[in-house]
């Protein structure tokens, strides 16, 4: 697989079952947003959900919201089986096309940290205890 394979398409309220299908493959079990909590958040003016497919299969998204001249990343997932080929990158850079971006991520989150700073992400802030863990989030932002 190629980066040339993967599609993305932005998806508005209607796609929930998928990302919630997708979520759960993705996080473990306490960190699950169900298919209720997405209709939720796509139902909030300027929250999309950014699909990447791969041979006409979903296999990762975003969900972002924006408001003004900047968005925020929600969440993002890729399918365990295909991590590390480029999917959730292609996600974050489809994100950062327009406006400024920011994020939350876990500290213990090393994976997509490299993601984020390989991104061109910078660190701007900390959360301590943001985390169901008791984990630290490091607010992530990017500016174009």
């Amino acid at each position: 697989m190629t980066l040339h394979d993967i599609r993305v398409s932005r998806l508005g309220s209607g796609c929930e079952a998928l990302l919630a299908a997708m979520h759960a493959e993705a996080f473990e079990a306490g960190e699950v947003w169900d298919e209720a909590s997405f209709g939720s958040l796509l139902s909030i003016r300027g929250t999309e959900a950014i699909v990447a497919t791969v041979e006409g299969q979903p296999a990762g998204f975003l969900l972002l919201r924006t408001i003004a001249d900047e968005s925020e990343i929600l969440t993002l997932a890729v399918r365990p089986n295909i991590r590390r080929l480029g999917i959730g990158a292609c996600l974050v850079r489809e994100s950062m096309k327009d406006y400024s971006v920011f994020l939350e991520v876990s500290v213990l989150n090393k994976g997509a940290l490299r993601l984020y700073k390989r991104c061109g992400f910078s660190e701007v802030g900390r959360r301590a205890s943001y985390y169901a863990d008791g984990s630290d989030a490091l607010v992530l932002l990017f500016k174009p």
